[in-house]
């Protein structure tokens, strides 16, 4: 078993109760018939009635919520398999790559309560693994170029429903979706602000989208969330060439 068998086998804690446990219980099985399925040892009675996100109850999140956005325009792209394949290759390596799109294929075939999946996240995820989250959806659905009309409505929807506020959204948002205030839109600020609250705000979002905000999910997942620190960086570089600050 590799590490992403071992997150399951460690415990999913919240994930394994509600819409999310039902859809992951139905599937995952099978990944396992070799091994001593994670789901019926004692790793259920000491892993799963906690309500503290583990890494194994992240990934799952992440997975079947990866699974509703491919499926959003209708067609699965192999643009959008290689991106979520390259992700786990990068951060988890090879092996956890195969075991998490071998789940991912079974997701893809299940019908996803969408609302009910992205209630139970609000509930019990942490507000900056949930930015965590909809960062990663965002460049899911970029993967072939552009983001779909049906996949943004759908992310907006997955936004409201997991609590994330409309000005995260539209600063996530603007990392990946090209418009000409989008520095400003990721520092959640308005073009008309004064030089002193551009500082103020790049200083704010550095804090909040600070990979430290989810080291408790493990060193592989704080490396996936610099990505997002990053365009807040360049975001604040860009506003500091065009008004000449220092």
């Amino acid at each position: 078993m590799g590490k992403f068998g071992k997150w399951i086998a460690g415990g999913l804690g919240w994930a394994f109760l509600g819409p999310i446990g039902g859809i992951i219980g139905f599937v995952v099985g099978s990944m396992f018939e070799n091994e001593n399925n994670p789901l019926t040892t004692t790793n259920r009675t000491n892993g799963y009635s906690s309500s503290t996100t583990t890494t194994g109850g992240y990934v799952m999140s992440l997975l079947v919520l990866v699974a509703a956005v491919m499926k959003s325009d209708g067609k699965v792209l192999k643009s959008e398999l290689n991106y979520v394949k390259d992700f786990f290759v990068r951060t988890f390596g090879t092996e956890s790559a195969q075991e998490a799109l071998k789940l991912l294929r079974d997701l893809l075939n299940q019908n996803i309560p969408v609302t009910e999946v992205c209630q139970q996240i609000q509930k019990n995820m942490d507000y900056s693994s949930r930015l965590q989250l909809l960062h990663f959806l965002f460049g899911i659905a970029q993967a072939d170029g552009k983001v779909d009309v049906s996949e943004a409505n759908l992310i907006d929807h997955i936004a409201q429903n997991m609590g994330i506020t409309g000005k995260d959204f539209e600063s996530i948002k603007s990392m990946f979706v090209a418009n000409t205030e989008a520095a400003y839109k990721i520092l959640e600020i308005e073009p008309s602000a004064t030089d002193e609250e551009i500082k103020k705000a790049y200083r704010k979002m550095a804090m909040k989208y600070h990979p430290d905000k989810v080291s408790y999910l493990g060193e592989d997942f704080q490396k996936a969330a610099n990505e997002k620190f990053q365009k807040v960086n360049e975001a604040y570089e860009q506003l500091k060439k065009e008004r000449n600050l220092v």
